[in-house]
């Protein structure tokens, strides 16, 4: 028999965040303000409009759009519930988003009006979906068949929805990226997100004074989970971006006073490298988070000087934990540089071989965890649940090693190490000492097939404008500094590198532009 009291969940979370913080602002989005008493009462308009139209517990809705505040309403909403919130990556074609809301078996398909075009002429494609809803952030006219949502969100009532919901049931399905040809559904319970918020205010250091940019994807965990929604718990102030771009970015930490930002290396570099950055103010900013690749020690050196007292985080994990599982704390940026850090507040971290066992400190190993943070299976994909969970640990699909301080050193995706003449080969390690070289401003390390070598080592280097680097210099620097055989056979200079809207760098497309290069 259950017992309402012992509920825990995101829908609980919002109306807690209401009623301790009231009227404070919780959201900014373009020029409007939504205080946390607002926002609970939207979520529960949004859940009361879903509920309308037949959405029931269990039920899942995908959301199509840029950020807005309509990302976390639709979450919570959903939450109260009972219902899945599907996010949909809006780089994906419009195949790709139908097999994602397919595979969801999505009922309703939220759409931002600027997005539409994309699938407009492929609906029939969505063999799932009953209900088309549009989200007009600009002046778009509803397409025929879709329903207002913002016009009908209004004409709900405020009343909190009736539904028993517990911990363990399953509010969001991101789907990976991964190395698969077909992307899989993380299924991501309310445990495990609430677990995963506990160690990011903790071991990030989120406080209610907080005012924190949200300028990456919020379909994607990372700024949703690791950022939007704890600091929503914590009842800090967030300013939410539609699209991330540098020069907004620097101008709205100036405008809002913002204290705390998220973005991947990629993006502080174009941050720093702006012609306009200092041309605003931004002392404002002391804390500053980064994931999805190592922050360059001599980013981190530039970071340190341009923002004074500027305290940064390395978040690492993936979407299946929630996604944070270790994270390197300010104090160890310069004393454990390309480290990963130590496993968060919730999470067991160790390494493990192919065989199930633990390796020795030193070694490198595969990165497992354990922790309420982890997913609770791939939906529809019991084969590839079973091996995600084999021996009883979550595999990452990472390789690691620890050092003798517990420190976690993630040396590349299992699947993406560089084996060069029987060697292997850690595309980080040559990263970093590329970052090294003066005039360099981005640069993504890939194998590449060779008829000798089995695979080389090659390097795709972003130059900074007006710097003219060669292949001979940046080799020669590299023999300085490393073996032989990790030091690159071949080295070509591009204008820019593909990356995800998190920022991650797309390495395949580089391996598949360059294989025949």
């Amino acid at each position: 028999m259950s017992n309402i009291c012992y509920r825990d969940t995101i829908g609980d979370m919002a109306r807690r965040a209401a009623t301790k913080y009231g009227d404070k602002i919780a959201i900014i989005f373009r020029d409007m303000k939504i205080s946390f008493y607002d926002l609970e009462r939207q979520a529960r308009r949004f859940a009361n409009l879903m509920t309308s139209y037949g959405v029931r517990k269990g039920d899942r809705v995908a959301i199509y759009a840029y950020n807005s505040h309509y990302y976390p309403i639709s979450m919570m909403g959903l939450a109260k519930i009972g219902a899945i919130q599907v996010p949909i990556n809006y780089m994906l074609n419009a195949e790709e988003i139908a097999y994602v809301v397919n595979h969801s078996g999505s009922r309703i398909f939220i759409v931002e009006d600027i997005l539409y075009p994309i699938i407009a002429k492929d609906q029939a494609k969505f063999s799932t979906v009953e209900k088309w809803g549009f989200l007009p952030l600009g002046d778009s006219l509803v397409p025929e068949g879709f329903f207002n949502m913002v016009t009908e969100m209004e004409a709900m009532t405020y009343d909190e929805p009736q539904v028993e919901v517990s911990a363990e049931d399953i509010v969001q399905i991101p789907y990976t990226s991964g190395t698969e040809s077909k992307p899989k559904g993380a299924m991501l319970s309310h445990r495990a997100l609430m677990s995963q918020y506990h160690s990011c205010i903790f071991d990030g250091q989120y406080e209610t004074d907080d005012v924190s940019l949200h300028a990456l994807p919020l379909f994607h965990c990372a700024q949703l989970h690791c950022f939007l929604m704890p600091y929503l718990y914590v009842g800090a102030t967030n300013v939410i971006m539609h699209k991330a771009d540098p020069l907004e970015m620097i101008r709205l930490i100036e405008k809002y006073q913002v204290t705390h930002m998220f973005a991947p290396p990629t993006v502080w570099i174009g941050i720093l490298n702006h012609p306009e950055f200092r041309n605003h103010y931004h002392s404002s900013l002391k804390k500053a988070a980064y994931g999805a690749s190592i922050m360059p020690v001599e980013i981190i050196k530039q970071l340190a000087v341009t923002f004074r007292g500027l305290k940064l985080w390395n978040y690492y994990g993936q979407t299946e934990m929630g996604p944070v599982a270790t994270i390197l704390k300010p104090e160890d940026q310069l004393l454990k540089p390309g480290s990963a850090g130590k496993p968060v507040l919730n999470v067991e971290t160790r390494l493990m071989d192919d065989d199930g066992k633990f390796v020795p400190l030193g070694e490198v190993g595969e990165i497992v965890h354990r922790s309420g943070h982890v997913m609770t299976g791939y939906l529809n994909d019991p084969e590839k649940t079973a091996e995600a969970f084999e021996f009883g640990w979550f595999h990452s699909g990472d390789l690691g090693r620890f050092d003798t301080d517990g420190y976690l050193y993630v040396v590349d995706r299992k699947k993406d190490m560089i084996k060069t003449g029987g060697e292997n080969v850690a595309s980080r390690e040559v990263e970093e000492v590329l970052y090294q070289v003066p005039g360099v401003e981005e640069v993504a390390v890939i194998g590449l097939a060779d008829p000798k070598w089995i695979e080389i080592v090659a390097a795709v280097v972003v130059p900074k404008k007006g710097a003219a680097l060669g292949e001979k210099e940046i080799i020669a620097h590299c023999r300085e500094r490393l073996a032989g055989f990790k030091c690159p056979k071949k080295v070509i200079l591009v204008d820019r590198l593909p990356k995800n809207p998190s920022g991650k760098i797309l390495k395949r497309e580089l391996k598949e532009k360059f294989v025949a290069a």
